[in-house]
């Protein structure tokens, strides 16, 4: 089965740095969203990314977010590291197995952390589970003064 699928523009660029490994997609993503994330620039003084659950040769997350930060002036901190291996989460449906997979899995380096006023940045998000565990370690373990979470796009859901 063939599917015609249709993304908003910042979506179809998305898709093609993470799926085709299209570097000058980038561009444009960080572009746009360091314009929209200038208006809010004192409310956070770091992005921290979500670490990627699967292995590219280019990690889009990493990318945009370094971007983002270059053209913000805004350091990022890649202070989160996964205890384990896990599947992509995008592909779970069920919400308690979800959680299931996400518990303990993330670790914060709270010196990097502590006080500050953080962005949380991922590429895209399906439920949130993976930002919500992220989050809880940044404000528990992690001491951080605050947490803003921003993603470029929702992946398709399957229901």
């Amino acid at each position: 089965m063939q599917f015609d699928t249709v993304r908003p523009e910042i979506a179809e660029l998305l898709f093609r740095l993470k799926n085709r490994a299209d570097k000058d997609a980038a561009g444009p993503i960080i572009e746009t969203t360091a314009n929209f994330l200038a208006q809010y620039r004192d409310k956070f003084d770091c992005i921290v990314p979500v670490p990627p659950s699967h292995q590219r040769a280019l990690q889009p997350v990493i990318v945009l977010a370094e971007g983002i930060g270059a053209a913000l002036g805004v350091p990022v901190l890649s202070c989160i590291t996964t205890t384990r291996s896990t599947s992509q989460l995008k592909n779970v449906t069920d919400p308690e197995e979800r959680k299931k997979q996400v518990a303990g899995l993330y670790q914060v380096a709270a010196a990097q952390t502590q006080g500050r006023s953080i962005l949380l940045f991922d590429d895209l998000f399906r439920s949130g589970t993976t930002m919500n565990a992220i989050t809880d370690e940044l404000l528990g373990l992690g001491k951080a003064a605050a947490v803003r979470a921003l993603t470029i796009s929702k992946t398709r859901s399957n229901h």
